[in-house]
């Protein structure tokens, strides 16, 4: 399976998802005039699909199950499709403020210090459902990024869908509509797919 491993700041500088402190006039735009390339209809809206699919760390065959899985609900597709990439196992350990970013919280599942219900899991893409409750293994406790990102993510930042007491963490209930994201349009997403 492939992973992006490619310079990230740059992916984040094209998606807009850098802090405005570290966005920087480039060099090239100073002195002469550098025209941007007009991007089509079916451009934007790959565009938003690749930022949303860079944000969660999820490649192509996952992402597009999700989106048919979410399509199939009666539900309001696009919030259907984000609640899912939001109660994945990996983004809920960064969420409760356990890694300071997706890709550690995922090397943390993958390496086998997350249980959920008491059980070990190592599948990052896992569901996490209505009351069930992750817990770091007592080793994962002690790594200093662990233990600084704790320190740093303090409870009260904790979103309100979740509920965190500790190394203990647990899904309260479902994230609503507002709790999403809002910096990606869903649905030039769905019009990508429905094309």
């Amino acid at each position: 399976m492939s992973r992006y491993i490619g310079a990230t700041k740059k992916l984040m500088k094209r998606f807009n998802l850098l802090p405005e402190v570290q966005v920087v006039e480039s060099r090239r735009g100073r002195g002469h005039q550098h025209r941007a390339k007009r991007k089509t209809e079916y451009g934007i809206r790959l565009e938003e699909k690749q930022k949303l699919k860079f944000i969660y760390g999820v490649q192509e065959k996952q992402f597009r199950r999700y989106f048919e899985k979410a399509q199939k609900t009666t539900e309001n597709t696009g919030n259907v499709l984000l609640a899912t990439l939001e109660t994945r196992l990996d983004n809920t350990i960064y969420r409760l403020g356990f890694a300071p970013n997706r890709a550690s919280a995922r090397q943390l599942v993958n390496h086998g210090h997350v249980l959920v219900n008491g059980k070990k899991v190592d599948i990052p893409s896992y569901v996490v459902s209505v009351n069930d409750e992750i817990t770091l293994k007592e080793k994962a406790r002690n790594l200093p990024l662990v233990v600084q990102s704790v320190e740093e993510n303090k409870a009260e930042h904790v979103p309100s869908w979740l509920k965190r007491e500790g190394p203990i963490g647990k899904m309260v209930n479902k994230p609503s509509e507002d709790e999403l994201r809002q910096d990606v349009d869903v649905q030039l997403i769905i019009e990508y797919y429905s094309r």
